[in-house]
């Protein structure tokens, strides 16, 4: 059997994935089915952000364990209900034992759901905005591997999207956050080259209707 290029992980099930998917089938799952494959729903994407937030210090797998739970805490994160939370929710929020109970995240979730509104009324969607800062293909490495994606922690796109986030008031929308983000939902393709599913999100992300600014 060919040796494997660094950064890839034969599973169980034989499938070469990207080395960050672990054994943990949650987190094969998320990386087979949902991360760097183009997202366009309000919703999942103000989610995102939003944990991504909460990652902060901690790992992805930990917020991906808890994600039903913060779903449940935060109302499917619906930032239009989110934003209408007041301290009791706060205080309710930081005794849920199935979310992270950090005030400054927590609030920062709230705080960011009231920004959201203002943002899709001045784009029309919170996709229009975050689709804005997807790279030109020409800005994008010619093959993704490990030793390249190691010096992507960020980009300029997502220095950009980060301070025009806190330029609008959000919080906890570092450049390193937003290009979690971005890779996340499939802004960028940051699989592999070699993984399995790096052509699927490919196929995906050409097949992608970019969302505009209405009007």
């Amino acid at each position: 059997m060919a040796r494997l290029a660094e950064g890839l992980k034969r599973g169980d099930d034989g499938v070469v994935r990207c080395f960050w998917s672990g054994s943990d089938p949650l987190y094969i799952h998320y990386h087979d089915r949902e991360w760097g494959f183009p997202v366009a729903d309000d919703q999942r994407l103000f989610e995102k952000i939003c944990l991504e937030g909460f990652q902060s210090g901690l790992s992805w797998l930990t917020i991906l364990r808890k994600r039903d739970n913060f779903r449940r805490a935060f109302r499917s994160f619906d930032f239009r209900s989110v934003a209408r939370f007041r301290t009791r929710d706060v205080s309710r929020l930081l005794k849920d034992a199935g979310i992270v109970r950090h005030r400054g995240k927590v609030e920062s979730t709230i705080n960011n759901a009231r920004r959201a509104k203002e943002l899709e009324k001045e784009e029309g969607s919170l996709a229009a905005f975050f689709w804005r800062f997807e790279p030109e293909a020409s800005a994008r490495p010619r093959r993704m591997t490990l030793p390249i994606l190691k010096q992507m922690a960020k980009t300029t796109e997502s220095a950009v999207m980060s301070k025009e986030l806190k330029r609008r008031g959000w919080t906890y929308v570092g450049p390193t956050t937003a290009y979690a983000f971005m890779q996340a939902m499939g802004l960028v393709n940051d699989h592999l080259e070699g993984c399995a599913v790096r052509e699927r999100a490919e196929r995906a992300r050409a097949g992608f209707r970019r969302p505009r600014r209405r009007g």
